[in-house]
């Protein structure tokens, strides 16, 4: 049912302008439409840039509806209803599907009711003042009923078509993933299958205010997520191919990218997200993908588990920490060559920031705070207390391998 507004000067009377009807400049629709679709090319950016025929028909159309809920509020005082909304919503939903942007839906909207406004008041008179105060209130009125319509809808719309992409988009990850034939998951997800990628295994870590107890944590965890999933789009190109939680997952990029690039691309995505992120990666042929995955999460999970700095690592750099999370008598040997120095915890910590450091004696004083001399010093017992000596490239090699096997007997004792 219809609600009756007053948008007149007087209860339910036509709204006139020098004694004629308000509306009378808008009642030939086609023709002000026409005026106003010229207006929008020429000014509303990128209007001008849109196919001709698209301008004619679909902006066309929606214009010379808008006018006639214009013409319907200054000469009734109606209020649209939905009914009256519907072609309004229905034109915002079909350009939210042929990715026309909203800021553009709404400039045609404000840009056409000013200009449309300003037709009607053209010939007001100095005693026509409380009617041009009325003609506002209705332009207004007219302005909020439809956009809210046409934002409304075109959300709705966009909502749609991004839960229909991005669940062909997981169904052709989850395909990749598990060895499954992906060309039909390819085809409706629009992907092309690329001959080789590189897999990632990703962790991401709880932005510090996940823990703020006034905000619900799996609410600002989604953010956090949907902050990086909108980077990696932009970034890739909307190449990047990925099966994310709030804690991390995995992409798949297609070709064979650089390591510096995928090192600034985790640099991106990690700053939308607010948090550093660790990252693990090797480069296949598309049927090792399922393969490739197994491998870097346990190289992700080795990372974690050696409480490494979160940058991106490939098994170069952790071929030596790899293997020995293989449990077994080895491990076991390398992991008690550092027993010497259990009563001696400041040996092991001077150990690992010197390593950490690449063997820099001053930067390794300036991080723990001591003199040269000292780390010397402690050094120097090290190679007394085990008989490998750190300074050495023979000894190094076997502390480095000890401290990692410690490490992991600690974090997976042998069963």
């Amino acid at each position: 049912m219809r609600t009756m507004t007053n948008h007149s000067s007087g209860a339910g009377s036509q709204i006139l302008v020098d004694g004629r009807p308000a509306s009378a400049p808008l009642r030939d629709t086609r023709t002000v439409a026409q005026k106003l679709v010229r207006h929008f090319a020429d000014n509303v950016t990128p209007c001008g840039a849109l196919p001709g025929e698209q301008l004619q028909s679909d902006v066309m159309d929606f214009t010379v509806v808008c006018l006639g809920l214009g013409i319907q509020m200054l000469d009734e005082g109606i209020s649209p209803t939905d009914e009256d909304l519907a072609e309004v919503r229905n034109s915002s939903a079909r350009w939210a599907r042929e990715g026309f942007p909203l800021k553009l839906v709404l400039r045609i909207l404000h840009e056409g009711i000013r200009e449309a406004g300003d037709l009607v008041a053209s010939n007001a008179r100095t005693e026509d003042l409380p009617e041009l105060l009325a003609i506002q209130k209705v332009m207004f009125s007219l302005l909020e009923c439809v956009t809210v319509a046409a934002t409304t809808s075109y959300v709705e719309e966009l909502e749609a078509v991004n839960s229909e992409r991005d669940g062909a988009a997981v169904n052709l990850v989850t395909a990749l993933l598990s060895g499954r034939k992906a060309a039909t998951a390819a085809r409706h997800a629009g992907v092309e299958l690329a001959d080789e990628y590189v897999v990632l295994g990703l962790s991401i870590p709880a932005h510090p205010t996940e823990s703020v107890t006034h905000r619900r944590k799996t609410v600002v965890a989604r953010q956090k997520l949907r902050r990086l999933q909108i980077e990696l789009a932009d970034a890739s190109g909307g190449a990047a191919l990925c099966s994310l939680s709030p804690d991390g997952g995995t992409l798949l990029l297609p070709g064979s990218p650089e390591r510096a690039w995928m090192i600034s691309l985790l640099d991106r995505i990690g700053a939308a997200a607010g948090v550093p992120l660790t990252a693990t990666a090797t480069r296949v042929r598309t049927a090792g993908i399922p393969a490739a995955a197994e491998q870097v999460h346990e190289l992700l999970d080795l990372a974690d588990r050696l409480a490494l700095e979160p940058r991106l690592y490939e098994m170069d750099d952790l071929a030596l920490e790899y293997q020995l999370t293989r449990p077994g008598p080895g491990r076991t040997h390398l992991a008690r060559l550092l027993e010497p120095l259990d009563s001696s915890p400041e040996l092991i910590e001077t150990l690992e920031v010197h390593i950490g450091h690449d063997l820099n004696r001053q930067r390794t004083a300036k991080k723990m705070h001591l003199h040269t001399n000292t780390v010397d010093y402690r050094l120097k017992r090290v190679a007394q207390l085990t008989g490998y000596d750190p300074t050495r490239p023979s000894g190094l090699r076997q502390i480095q391998a000890a401290l990692v096997a410690r490490r992991l007997e600690v974090a997976q004792p042998e069963r």
